[in-house]
């Protein structure tokens, strides 16, 4: 397997898009707070990139559009077995829903975890695709999200707008 990445524009700015050769392995925007390039691999250009991120792009394109409301990549994130449950579990939140940590905690089984819930939530590396953005205060406040308040303000709005729901 070969590392290697791409960088596409979209709505929200540069999206640099990360594969093993097989799987969608990371998804981070320009100011990710935990993104690591040094573990991106080559730069490829997308028309020369692997299939998995070629496809990645395409359903990006679709989901900016208000045509994709679930995505269908094979993914690899890496993370301890508790980031991965977090991860997964985020993989349930409807596209136009929000819920707060407090819920995403109950929904992994560990009702008390707010802070890990949120620690693990932030250090999500397939941002858009893992949902991480659908996840709010309890008060229905936006807090926290490694590409910044301001995107995640915008997904979360761009959402509402093609679900018709009231999100935050």
């Amino acid at each position: 397997m070969t590392t290697c990445h791409t960088v596409i524009d979209s709505p929200i700015g540069p999206l640099t898009l990360v594969t093993d050769g097989e799987a969608l392995t990371g998804l981070y925007m320009e100011t990710h707070r935990h993104a690591r390039p040094a573990s991106w691999g080559t730069r490829v250009a997308l028309a020369e990139a692997p299939g998995v991120l070629r496809e990645t792009a395409r359903q990006l394109g679709e989901y900016f559009a208000g045509e994709r409301t679930d995505f269908d990549l094979p993914l690899r994130p890496q993370g301890t077995p508790f980031q991965q449950a977090v991860w997964q579990a985020l993989r349930s939140i409807g596209y136009g829903e929000t819920i707060s940590y407090a819920e995403l905690a109950r929904r992994v089984g560990s009702p008390s975890a707010s802070r890990a819930v949120g620690l693990a939530n932030g250090r999500n590396p397939i941002s858009v695709v893992v949902p991480c953005h659908r996840v709010i205060g309890a008060n229905g406040s936006l807090t926290g999200y490694g590409g910044g308040l301001e995107r995640k303000r915008r997904l979360l709005e761009l959402e509402r707008a093609h679900a018709g729901a009231t999100l935050f």
